[in-house]
């Protein structure tokens, strides 16, 4: 993982090979976008909190392509996400945040995204006290008190909890706990999400891609059908390795359809910026259309580690506005 160290340069390629946190972000004492993480905002209106959540079934098979991104300033603010649907040509419709254990939720965030037509994607990071102690039932009203908060908001919440789990790279990965405590963790958290009323939530289990640790499975992490709504993928574009849709995300794919059929989201990517990025562009956009079972993507444009903005690479950024503007990519996520 790449934090405040210099790595050789073999392991930081290697780490943007469909890594994210690993290369992309920082640790527990660099945290990912600070801009784009969630602020501990209190709860909703008490006229939201008297509404019914909202009913997610609606949002889990879509006709069209979702087209989310996380920015900047977002979701506290939505002029970063209007300034990119300006760069880009169309406005997304899922917006992308990060958000450590122990933060309140961001009420506010996700209501101010779905009043401009979309879905808040909260990734939801467990550096501290650790899986064991969620599992265990110590941090529940912790977990509770956030349920609620969802709950009030009554709007729609996608929520990935421990994304990249079978990387080492983070706490909650393969290097410091278990698939199986892992899987325990994600299904408490959901059935407490489940008694205090929660259901206006899209749960997603998201791994990384195989390809940077191809010795460490997949099904045993997964918390079952019940418990999981999409599956999320977090693969970047890098400037060596897997260069095209099915090399980067085929064989994720395809462990993971040998047990379930759950729709898959590429939740976190973006292209390295060098020679490749138009190329790698026309792979993400393509493949997410051309693949039924992929219902979208959600474009990291925050300069991190790399440049990842599509804006820095003028060629790539009119090969993704050019394949955006297509009608199966964006529509308005329903009212009610």
């Amino acid at each position: 993982m790449i934090r405040k160290t210099l790595l050789p340069l073999a392991v930081v390629l290697m780490s943007l090979v469909g890594a994210s946190g690993c290369g992309v972000f920082g640790g527990a004492d660099d945290p990912p976008a600070e801009a784009a993480r969630e602020p501990g905002a209190g709860d909703s209106s008490g006229q939201a909190a008297q509404q019914r959540p909202y009913d997610v079934k609606k949002l889990l098979h879509p006709a069209k392509k979702y087209f989310g991104v996380a920015v900047d300033g977002a979701p506290s603010s939505m002029k970063p996400v209007d300034a990119f649907a300006k760069t880009v040509g169309k406005k997304p419709n899922m917006v992308g945040s990060y958000s450590s254990w122990g933060n309140g939720f961001n009420a506010e965030g996700a209501k101010n995204v779905f009043d401009d037509g979309g879905l808040l994607y909260v990734s939801w990071e467990p550096f501290k006290p650790g899986l064991g102690e969620i599992a265990d039932g110590s941090q529940d009203t912790y977990i509770k008190k956030f349920a609620a908060s969802v709950r009030k908001t009554a709007v729609p919440v996608a929520i990935s909890f421990g994304h990249e789990m079978n990387g080492h790279w983070y706490p909650w990965g393969t290097k410091d706990t278990t698939a199986a405590t892992f899987v325990k963790a994600w299904r408490h958290i959901h059935d407490l999400f489940q008694e205090e009323g929660a259901t206006n939530v899209v749960w997603v289990w998201s791994p990384n891609v195989v390809n940077p640790v191809p010795s460490v499975k997949l099904e045993p992490y997964w918390p079952g059908d019940a418990y999981v709504d999409w599956v999320g993928i977090v693969g970047y574009w890098a400037q060596t390795g897997a260069h095209t849709f099915d090399t980067l995300y085929g064989p994720t794919r395809r462990q993971v359809a040998g047990f379930t059929d759950k729709p898959v989201l590429i939740s976190e990517t973006s292209a390295e910026p060098g020679e490749r990025r138009r190329d790698d562009v026309r792979g993400l956009l393509g493949g997410v259309e051309a693949n039924d079972d992929v219902i979208g993507f959600l474009w990291f444009n925050i300069p991190k580690r790399a440049d990842w903005r599509i804006q820095s690479s003028p060629l790539a950024l009119a090969e993704f506005k050019r394949l955006i503007a297509d009608d199966a990519f964006g529509f308005e996520v329903p009212r009610s």
